[in-house]
């Protein structure tokens, strides 16, 4: 035993899909719901929250409460069946195809590393990015002071959100290319997860019908993790026939 779960939400309604079954459409000759499981096939337990449907061994699964209520309250349904030794939950969608084992790994090894290592990576990582575009200005062979104006335009990047100086992240992230959180491909502590959970029921007058995801990030420490492997993003999420065309290209 590992303490570590997954739940994996499958209960969306898909409208501009036109309601069809999202987590069951085939991508590279495999469900989407069956890719994202297999990324998870070594947590302790894999739960779905959402419509009854064939499933892996071993994965269980539950509804939730009421039935269309939103991802936060599937995210409540799915943690009710998790075993008390769980200490880490991977949170997913189920219309992530391109989510990998090394992917989920990568955040699960973010949100153990401590603020301070963590911070020097990501310097490390832009120091690396800065010596391969400066790489880039001397092939080009471009006159030293263009080069010099267009480091001057470039904006400002993000900086990655990280926790305190001593403190511990609630839970990791994927963030995409222009920095938006991918809060539905990330890996939790379960008791942060359970207390963000408490908090923003608090707020709704003890319900947690239709609240958005986003709300359970307030006040917590979030820790972001650009995707740095090869391959294509495993925070790409399938929202169009067109997210399913694409997502169908990278994984040939």
């Amino acid at each position: 035993m590992t303490g570590y779960a997954a739940v994996v939400l499958a209960g969306g309604a898909a409208r501009r899909m036109g309601g069809v079954d999202k987590p069951a459409r085939p991508v590279g000759g495999r469900p989407m719901l069956h890719r994202v499981l297999a990324a998870v096939a070594d947590a302790d337990q894999r739960i779905v929250v959402g419509p009854s449907v064939p499933l892996p061994d071993g994965v269980r699964t539950t509804r939730e409460e009421p039935p269309g209520g939103g991802p936060v309250a599937a995210i409540a349904a799915g943690l009710a069946l998790l075993d008390p030794a769980t200490t880490t939950v991977a949170l997913l969608a189920a219309d992530l195809p391109l989510l990998t084992a090394a992917a989920v790994t990568e955040l699960r090894r973010a949100l153990d590393t401590p603020a301070a290592e963590r911070e020097h990576d990501l310097a490390a990582e832009r120091e690396h990015d800065l010596a391969a575009e400066q790489e880039q200005d001397r092939a080009a062979e471009q006159e030293q002071d263009r080069a010099a104006d267009r480091e001057l335009d470039r904006p400002t990047e993000r900086e990655p959100a990280l926790p305190p100086r001593g403190s511990t992240a609630a839970l990791a992230c994927y963030v995409d290319g222009d920095g938006r959180r991918q809060q539905l491909c990330a890996v939790w502590r379960l008791p942060a997860l359970r207390a963000a959970l408490d908090r923003l029921a608090a707020t709704r007058g003890g319900t947690l019908d239709g609240a958005p995801v986003r709300g359970l990030l307030t006040g917590v420490a979030v820790r972001e993790v650009s995707w740095s492997g090869s391959g294509p993003p495993p925070w790409f999420d399938c929202d169009t026939d067109e997210d399913v065309r694409r997502a169908e290209e990278w994984s040939r």
